[in-house]
């Protein structure tokens, strides 16, 4: 268990709980844009500077937009379900597992993987910071 501040070891329960819930909404919200191939959806999610990172190294934000827009990266279907959370005070890491299925360059793919992710908090709500993923062994 993880503490998240200086309340009773039933407070800081209720409180992980209730970041938990809203950290597994929020990323059915960001999955739900990126299946429907949304750009600007997808945008809102995410920092200017936000990158996903992977076997090949990292993505940039704007580089992982332009795909969608283009076409050569589509999504049919993706979930998470979050694993864990850790409040940092400035940041929220989030670890999930993830599935998703879909079309790179018109051939299609699927994933099993983890994820983190790093979030934190603007004037208008969660944005991510960078997103890692790790494959899933079979």
């Amino acid at each position: 268990m993880f503490k998240t501040g200086g309340g009773t070891a039933r407070q800081d329960r209720a409180m992980n709980t209730d970041l938990r819930r809203e950290m597994q909404q929020l990323l059915d919200d960001w999955a739900a844009a990126i299946v429907a191939n949304d750009p600007a959806r997808i945008a809102g999610f995410a920092e200017d500077g936000w990158a996903l990172v992977g076997g090949r190294g990292a993505l940039p934000r704007q580089r992982f937009l332009d795909v969608v827009a283009s076409g050569e990266l589509t999504h049919e279907a993706m979930s998470f379900d979050v694993l864990d959370v850790w409040d940092r005070g400035e940041v929220v890491v989030v670890l999930a597992h993830g599935t998703n299925s879909g079309h790179w360059q018109g051939r299609p793919f699927t994933a099993d993987e983890f994820v983190t992710e790093v979030f934190s908090r603007d004037g208008e709500g969660w944005r991510c910071v960078v997103s890692a993923l790790s494959p899933r062994e079979q």
